[in-house]
């Protein structure tokens, strides 16, 4: 098994290591700072560090107000607060204004477990994603996380970072790359065709096309093992970037795919299932499955009963592209 690591460890380590390179990099905290991970940050720079208590919609308001002073400022706190409790701070301070704030959710999505429905952002892509000028970033796993982290901060503008709280295996390589705005093809896998998105220069044609972003990637790759080995020809693209969403790379793989299947850990309303279907109902019609949370709330248990529970299982996923593909 691959080395197990939680995407929001990958940001408390990149934070330091942002830290240590530009003195203008401050950090806030809502008084969740172990949990955030953003305590690494404020071992090492105390005088750079704001904890403002659980108060953050005033955190957002002080972030925005150290990005006009020319400060580049990471606000964190878990997803459900940092979208839900201070919308109207990011939509007004952050977002109107174009201030270069970047918020760092972590505990998104039904993974944060037992703390249940209130605690579980579902929404939070959509709410993000709505905003002008809003870039949603949503990493698969620890090095993507760096990698994500390092280009929000080298862009411009306010940027929404989704990170989890459970532990999940590395997909990427070391020395993979990231770009906001675009998408990789995992499967068939890079290491055979390459490089990433080299099978699509081709004219195969793939039964089941995954696009997943976040946990779901490393679930739809196992999906598309275990589909290939029954006939099935699948391809997988990891779409971390769910705004700006990757339009030529949508455009491409629907064109070569007889139907696409989303995956995500939120709702399937105004998420990744959401942009797909807007790119190919405008560019190339195919069929598309969104697989998420329907419209519900999130409920109490294990991250392992919650993911089996809303069908979020490398299992499910093989269950639908079987259907998809009879006749």
């Amino acid at each position: 098994m691959s080395e197990m690591k939680a995407t929001r460890d990958a940001y408390g380590e990149t934070l330091l290591e942002l830290g240590r390179q530009n003195p203008d990099i401050v950090v806030l905290d809502a008084d969740l700072s172990s949990s955030t991970r953003t305590s690494v940050f404020a071992k090492e720079f105390p005088e750079r560090f704001f904890n403002v208590g659980i108060a953050e919609a005033n955190m957002i308001g002080i972030a925005a107000g150290l990005a006009h002073s020319g400060k580049l400022p990471f606000a964190s706190t878990f997803a459900v607060f940092a979208t839900g409790r201070t919308y109207d701070q990011v939509r007004q301070s952050i977002a109107y204004s174009g201030f270069n704030v970047k918020i760092a959710a972590s505990h998104a999505g039904i993974t944060v477990g037992e703390d249940g429905a209130t605690h579980q952002a579902l929404e939070d892509i959509a709410l993000m994603r709505a905003l002008p000028g809003m870039t949603v970033l949503v990493p698969c796993d620890a090095r993507q996380t760096r990698l994500a982290v390092m280009a929000a901060a080298a862009h411009q503008g306010p940027v929404y970072i989704r990170l989890g709280r459970a532990k999940t295996p590395q997909v990427y390589p070391q020395d993979a790359g990231f770009e906001i705005g675009k998408g990789l093809v995992l499967w068939p896998e890079p290491e055979i065709q390459g490089r990433y998105n080299a099978v699509l220069e081709g004219d195969r044609v793939f039964d089941v096309a995954f696009v997943a972003c976040g946990i779901t990637v490393g679930l739809a790759l196992e999906a598309a093992r275990t589909l290939e080995g029954e006939g099935i020809s699948c391809l997988v693209a990891d779409m971390a970037s769910v705004k700006p969403v990757d339009e030529d790379l949508l455009v491409k793989i629907a064109r070569c795919s007889k139907a696409m299947v989303t995956c995500e850990e939120h709702s399937v309303i105004g998420g990744l299932g959401s942009a797909v279907c807007q790119v190919t109902a405008c560019n190339h019609p195919v069929p598309v499955v969104t697989l998420g949370i329907n419209d519900e709330f999130g409920e109490s248990g294990s991250a392992e009963e919650l993911m089996k529970h809303y069908g979020l299982t490398s299992e499910h996923y093989c269950k639908v592209a079987r259907e998809l593909t009879k006749g």
